[in-house]
């Protein structure tokens, strides 16, 4: 069994581990989510932003490399009337020195209390789950995302990130809705087409995840996800040499990823045998 558990492992988990660094870091807005890039700290996305001014500039500017001094500017910032800004910035720096939980309760405290537009607050709520993920708390996760989409209820990344949450909870169906109304919106976004995929094999439906995951690859045939999932799908299926060669393309293409990792477990796996029982 738990062979069987270690092979199923697949895109989902993988989201799981890097989506509070994906698309918590400063990027413009045209640009795609990174899937596999755990090493950039957390800055919000632009627009829209919680607040305005050099001062706040300066302060998520220092994130990168300076998360104390962030959070040190941000607690003296707090003090003279910093408001949104110091506090937005503060969390951060909370989430950029290793504590995700203190930094989502500070986002959610703030996207509560703050009389920033709607579309900004919901961006506070969304990064509060993305952190809630990251401290392993699935619950309050999927309650941020609710009220992330609750005010910006057709934004792609918020409905993309309450379906990651759904899926910490094992909630399948609604992370397939969430992603229908996302790719909706989006069709061409293989990040969100892999990880319905994902959820549509945790249903049972294995042609539609095979569906997805085929969309996927061909937006984007390099797209380790993708490959790691449609392994996981031939694996089910009895096609132990696609398999293989599936997870050995995603260990190629993205060998320090989270995606090569599990492709990595499941081929050494693969290599043992037939399960035992």
């Amino acid at each position: 069994m738990l062979k069987r558990l270690l092979i199923a492992a697949g895109v989902v988990a993988v989201l799981l581990v890097v989506v509070g660094l994906a698309r918590l870091r400063l990027r413009p807005a045209a640009d795609p989510p990174a899937l596999t890039d755990v090493e950039t700290l957390p800055i919000p996305p632009l627009p829209p932003r919680i607040a305005q001014g050099d001062q706040y500039d300066h302060c998520l500017a220092l994130l990168p490399d300076d998360p104390e001094g962030a959070e040190s500017l941000a607690e003296a910032w707090q003090t003279t009337g910093g408001g949104d800004a110091a506090g937005h910035c503060l969390a951060l720096a909370r989430i950029a020195l290793g504590d995700p939980a203190e930094g989502a309760a500070l986002l959610d405290r703030l996207a509560d209390n703050s009389h920033a537009p709607g579309a900004a607050r919901a961006i506070a709520f969304d990064q509060a789950s993305q952190a809630w993920l990251m401290a392993g708390d699935a619950t309050r996760a999927f309650a941020s995302a609710s009220a992330a989409i609750g005010l910006s209820p057709d934004t792609p990344d918020l409905l993309i990130d309450h379906a990651l949450a759904a899926a910490a909870l094992e909630r399948w169906q609604d992370a397939v809705d969430d992603l229908g109304r996302a790719l909706d919106a989006e069709p061409r976004r293989a990040d969100a087409l892999v990880l319905r995929g994902s959820a549509q094999r945790h249903l049972g439906r294995l042609d539609l995840a095979r569906e997805d995951v085929d969309r996927a690859l061909g937006l984007d045939p390099e797209n380790a996800e993708a490959l790691l999932e449609r392994g996981i799908l031939r694996q089910r299926r009895d096609d132990r040499a696609g398999a293989r060669a599936d997870w050995q393309e995603a260990i190629a293409l993205a060998p320090d990823s989270q995606a090569a990792d599990l492709a990595q477990q499941n081929l050494a796996l693969l290599a043992a045998g037939p399960e035992r029982r």
